[in-house]
């Protein structure tokens, strides 16, 4: 409700803007009354363009009828008869309106709200008078500046064009009596010569007072039409100045904004005032382009010696380029194919033409076509070197007719049902793979403007998108599309990026990736990307400065294998991605993983501590793999112990927390937090009572005492346990399972599952017998009824 609160006390040009949002499709008074639960709906969180939205979308239709109603109910009295009559006719109404189409009305109320939004900002930027505007307020204040230059000047020519076609007509008149004149003098021929003689004298002097005005009023009207022209070139060219302004920066920065959006960047926003600013400039370029028109029709009718119907015919020349400029720019793609694209599996994209609604485009719906092209296709596209589209493959559901939203005043086609059937590759260059070959969507149409007087035909490309047949080939595809969305440049040749990158270029974009996958503003630190320089260029240095001024190629990160390991930079660090979104992200947000550590970082940090100190880091042999290292007494000497790393297919029978939980001789999260305070509250409950007779059966972390420590700080068992896969502990090179960084190979591990079912069928002294055997496997599994 404080938005309402704030928009009813906009003024002049922002209030009738704001009053001009609400109609018979929405209300004033639905907006009014209902304000505090318009508002605390959840508007956002439905996507317009996916009709499994649609039953919320009919929910939140019923709840809104059903608030009005009960509103209508409240209204008593003499003064509240007529509101109550009306709030019951517009509960009917939307109700009828949107009762098959429920998600328009959620599109309606979003884009209510965020106009209003809008509108209610511009006002308090602009109140706050003293206080510096941002680079962004300024910006838009230019340009609103600019519109209202543009809007007087077009009242100017208009105002001066009407008096141009006064005084034409004026003079015609005039014009006309002259003839008159003449055709009498001629007549009087036939008259006697005394009373020829007279009126022949008066008439040549009413012609010779005709002929000098008409002289001189041909001279005013010559000035006046070039005056005019002077006018006109002077509004085009502040036109076009506003045209570049708006089309090749602010759109061009929003087309980036929506770009970094594909790798975890903030939401592109800002399209509806993108639009609004497209539409104004239509309505003014259209003004002028008819004043034109008039001014060609007011010299055809009259020919006056002079270069008018050169400058005018330029004029027009000129004001249809900017026209064609902007419908073809405008037409954008508002919601991308998805970038990674596998074959077979259905997707969606939606594309708006801004000015659609301002010029009338809906009146004859035109239908959008979408095929995918090749990188070479592309650029021949772009060059103009080819005149039809070829494709790459062929995309299933890949027409939609563009519908008009009278709600929103938007023309966009939504494609809900597309799928890429196959796909043609080209032939790949040196080491490129199949995950590194781009395509593109390709969007066209064509429609008219003024009655068929102006055709467009208008394309607009996606963004790059890598083609997979298959999930495993996700990874290295994303890689492709972070970079290329990361460094590519506006007015590229398709799909050109840098093979090389300043490692600070990178970071960004890994922090980028990084921060959007944890739903948090907790990204990458300073020493989190030390230790990711470290990895990627094999270097020892702890100093910030020192990769500052490096570069990264693109096979350093994605094509060549790090030292000593089979998987790229790349595939580890998504690999540690994947692993915090689908298990670890609570924790990461809370500051519970250190993460980022390697074994001999870890050791330094823990030694310090008191026993049972422990930390989480991420693997660094094992993709998507985090372990668990803690400092313990030994008879000899204090160690810091490591547990095999856990991976998603761990996680997924028993979570982190409940781990940590189990296992006793963790008593502290480095630096000195006790464990239940940060992990207590993702604990599992314990089991209630029995179901239908029996005790389901629970798995617990346990961990093998080992060899030669101090049993104070492990869980106190009589005898070894089976342990989980995961739970091998190792504070050196003694084990043959170890490689080489001291982490395990979990090649070899068991299906825990598996040997669950088997422990709990075999009789209990079978069991007993059998769990000595578990030591050489280093696996432990507790089992509580």
């Amino acid at each position: 409700m404080a938005m309402w609160i704030q928009a009813q006390q906009l003024q002049g040009e922002a209030l009738h803007q704001m009053q001009a949002l609400y109609g018979q499709h929405f209300p004033i008074e639905v907006r009014h009354y209902l304000a505090q639960w318009i508002e605390s709906q959840l508007w956002d969180s439905l996507e317009l363009d996916n009709p499994a939205e649609e039953a919320k979308a009919k929910r939140l239709l019923e709840s809104l009828v059903s608030e009005l109603q009960k509103k209508a109910q409240l209204q008593g009295g003499e003064d509240g008869f007529l509101l109550k009559i009306k709030l019951g006719h517009y509960a009917t109404q939307l109700k009828s309106t949107y009762d098959r189409c429920p998600l328009e009305l959620v599109r309606c109320i979003k884009h209510i709200l965020q106009s209003e939004q809008r509108l209610v900002q511009e006002a308090t930027n602009a109140s706050d008078g003293g206080q510096a505007m941002d680079s962004l307020s300024q910006r838009h204040q230019q340009i609103n500046q600019a519109f209202e230059e543009l809007r007087v000047s077009t009242q100017d020519t208009e105002s001066e064009l009407r008096k141009l076609q006064h005084s034409q007509e004026y003079f015609i008149i005039q014009y006309q009596e002259n003839l008159r004149i003449q055709a009498q003098l001629s007549s009087l021929s036939s008259l006697p010569p005394a009373e020829r003689s007279q009126r022949e004298t008066s008439l040549q002097s009413k012609r010779a007072t005709v002929e000098a005005w008409l002289t001189r009023e041909a001279t005013t009207l010559q000035k006046h039409r070039l005056d005019l022209s002077e006018q006109h070139q002077k509004t085009l060219s502040v036109l076009r100045k506003q045209q570049t302004l708006i089309l090749d920066e602010e759109l061009i920065q929003w087309k980036r904004r929506q770009q970094l959006a594909g790798n975890g960047g903030p939401h592109e926003g800002g399209l509806d005032v993108l639009q609004s600013w497209c539409e104004k400039l239509a309505d003014l370029i259209w003004q002028n382009r008819q004043q034109i028109r008039r001014c060609e029709h007011l010299t055809q009718q009259l020919p006056l010696p002079g270069p008018m119907e050169e400058l005018l015919s330029k004029l027009n020349a000129d004001i249809t380029d900017i026209i064609s400029a902007l419908v073809t720019s405008t037409f954008i793609i508002e919601k991308q194919p998805p970038q990674v694209l596998k074959t077979q599996i259905k997707f969606a994209a939606t594309v708006r033409l801004l000015v659609g609604g301002k010029l009338n485009v809906h009146m004859n719906p035109p239908q959008v076509k979408a095929v995918i092209v090749s990188e070479q296709q592309a650029k021949a596209l772009l060059k103009n070197e080819s005149t039809h589209s070829e494709s790459s493959g062929e995309i299933l559901n890949n027409n939609c007719v563009m519908e008009y939203h009278q709600a929103t005043g938007t023309l966009s086609a939504h494609f809900r049902n597309m799928s890429l059937k196959r796909i043609k590759r080209s032939d790949r260059r040196g080491a490129e793979s199949v995950t590194e070959e781009k395509f593109t969507v390709l969007f066209e149409s064509q429609f008219s403007v003024g009655g068929n007087e102006l055709v467009f035909h208008v394309k607009t490309l996606s963004l790059p998108v890598v083609v997979i047949v298959h999930g495993s080939q996700d990874n290295n595809a994303t890689a492709t599309v972070l970079w290329d969305n990361a460094f590519a440049e506006p007015g590229r040749v398709p799909f050109v990026v840098p093979d090389k990158v300043l490692w600070p270029q990178l970071c960004d974009a890994l922090d980028m990736k990084y921060k959007a996958e944890m739903h948090s503003g907790r990204g990458l630190s300073e020493d989190n990307l030390v230790f990711l320089a470290q990895k990627a260029f094999s270097s020892g240095s702890n100093n910030p400065e020192d990769y500052r001024s490096m570069t990264i190629s693109w096979a350093q990160f994605n094509r060549e294998s790090l030292p000593g390991r089979n998987f790229t930079f790349w595939q580890w660090f998504d690999g540690v991605v994947e692993l915090m979104k689908k298990h670890l992200k609570p924790h990461w947000n809370d500051g519970a993983i250190l993460g980022f550590v390697n074994k001999q970082q870890a050791q330094d940090l823990l030694l310090s501590k008191p026993n049972g100190t422990f930390l989480l880091r991420f693997s660094d042999s094992e993709i998507g793999g985090i372990t668990i290292a803690w400092v313990a007494e030994n008879p000899n000497k204090r160690l810091v112990w490591n547990l095999l790393p856990y991976t998603t297919k761990d996680f997924s029978i028993r979570s982190l927390a409940d781990r940590i939980s189990d296992l006793n001789h963790l008593l502290f999260l480095y630096p000195d937090r006790p464990k239940d305070e940060v992990f207590a509250k993702y604990y599992t409950p314990p089991l209630s009572k029995a179901v239908d007779g029996y005790v389901k059966p629970q798995i617990k972390q346990v961990n093998p005492e080992p060899s030669g420590a101090a049993s104070t700080f492990m869980d106190q068992t009589s005898s070894p346990s089976f342990s989980h896969p995961s739970s091998c502990v190792y504070p050196s090179m003694t084990d043959t399972m170890l490689d080489p960084d001291g982490d395990f190979d979990l090649e070899d591990t068991m299906d825990v599952a598996r040997h669950v079912e088997e422990l709990l069928r075999r009789p209990m002294d079978v069991l007993c017998l059998s769990l000595p055997l578990t030591l050489s496997l280093s696996r432990s599994l507790s089992l509580s009824l």
